[in-house]
């Protein structure tokens, strides 16, 4: 595979309700991303960065063109599963923690319960969230939901990146953080496609740059290339003498040089990270994300230890053969338990009278209830009025009506 994304004139028009063309959004794009390297994708507002992504992805059809990606459609679901990708805005499930936010997103990969427990402790380790994985996602801040955001497009294990702001609402230790993970993750055979408005961000990471404007590519090629002054010469040294730098300004006076002289400045964000981890040292408690700087196992595909690779490959491959050892629910409960041979028999008979003639089903016979009678119960009567059997003999026929 030579590049790892690659456009053909790539076009996308959005049109009217009447069909008429009103926005050319994507105009003629030959882009090339090679393997194993940040790419940055640049451009204002409008000007086609996230419409190509979208198309990408194979979340929009392109008007014209054709997009490769990882060697095929991304479409396909078999491209879709080795992409992962972090959207400007992360729409996450506020009611999920964190936990259970990457367990879903791990299910919706297939991948088995065993890797997924095991990648989501260490993505949450990774992106500084461990401590807060059970906090509903509701809770979090837009920089904590940007971490998780990160988290989720890494649980699959891509070989391709889509970062579209990943830095945005980020302090400036996660900013670093995410930099410098996006840095290790190319080392270790991860292709990245970065957007963002934070240049100096691009400028840190990037290999090399797309410059879009008009959707049209107004410029591409190696950040260092397109950002060096081939007409200007710098010197750094150490520090020098009063006599020294004398005799460099004469120097540049005869060369009729325009020069300027000074001490070296350090970036705003180098001296934030610096009081920051001093702070950490000194074990100064805070309640929000914890600065991370090492990168899960599982995303080492790229590294150079052989052994190590093999090793984590058996482990994931044979976890990944695992199957569950209880039947699904429902798989059970379509499935008849096995009848013993009396039942068998006793249904095989069942069947055939249900074959020859109509099953009649018998009434339960009960006990007919005793006529009711006009006449009085004699031997009641002879309790009630004191007689006995004998008497009631000799007695004249009539007593029992006069009693």
């Amino acid at each position: 595979m030579e590049y790892a994304i690659e456009t053909f004139s790539l076009t996308k028009i959005f049109s009217d309700w009447w069909g008429r063309s009103r926005v050319i959004a994507v105009d003629d794009l030959n882009l090339k991303v090679r393997p194993n390297e940040v790419y940055g994708f640049l451009g204002p507002n409008g000007s086609g960065k996230t419409t190509t992504l979208k198309m990408l992805l194979g979340l929009l059809h392109p008007t014209k063109g054709k997009a490769i990606v990882l060697g095929g459609d991304a479409t396909d679901p078999q491209i879709n599963r080795r992409i992962g990708f972090l959207p400007e805005e992360s729409y996450l499930y506020k009611y999920l923690t964190a936990r259970e936010t990457l367990d879903f997103y791990g299910q919706l990969f297939k991948l088995p319960a065993k890797v997924r427990r095991m990648r989501i402790e260490a993505l949450l380790d990774m992106v500084g969230l461990k401590a807060v994985a059970n906090r509903t996602i509701g809770t979090f801040s837009k920089g904590m939901a940007r971490r998780i955001g990160l988290a989720q497009a890494l649980i699959n294990d891509p070989e391709l990146l889509i970062l579209d702001e990943p830095t945005t609402g980020l302090d400036p230790i996660g900013t670093r953080q995410i930099k410098d993970l996006i840095l290790e993750l190319a080392k270790r055979g991860k292709t990245i496609l970065l957007c963002s408005h934070l240049l100096a961000d691009v400028e840190d990471v990037c290999s090399r740059i797309a410059i879009l404007y008009g959707g049209k590519i107004q410029a591409e090629g190696d950040v260092s290339e397109l950002l060096r002054h081939s007409d200007k010469t710098e010197i750094l040294t150490g520090r020098l003498s009063p006599a020294a730098i004398e005799k460099i300004k004469q120097t540049l006076a005869e060369e009729h040089a325009e020069y300027t002289i000074g001490s070296p400045i350090d970036k705003l964000e180098t001296f934030f990270i610096n009081i920051v981890a001093r702070a950490q040292q000194q074990a100064v408690p805070t309640s929000g994300a914890e600065s991370k700087t090492q990168i899960s196992n599982f995303l080492s595909a790229g590294t150079n230890d052989r052994a190590n690779r093999e090793a984590l490959l058996n482990q994931l491959v044979s976890a990944s053969d695992e199957r569950p050892a209880v039947p699904d629910t429902q798989q059970v409960k379509s499935q008849p338990a096995p009848l013993s041979p009396a039942d068998e028999n006793l249904l095989k008979e069942l069947t055939e009278q249900a074959d020859s003639k109509p099953v009649v089903t018998q009434p339960t016979q009960t006990k007919p209830a005793p006529a009711q009678s006009d006449q009085p119960n004699k031997s009641v009567l002879d309790e009630l009025t004191g007689r006995s059997g004998a008497d009631t003999k000799n007695a004249h026929p009539g007593d029992s009506a006069n009693a």
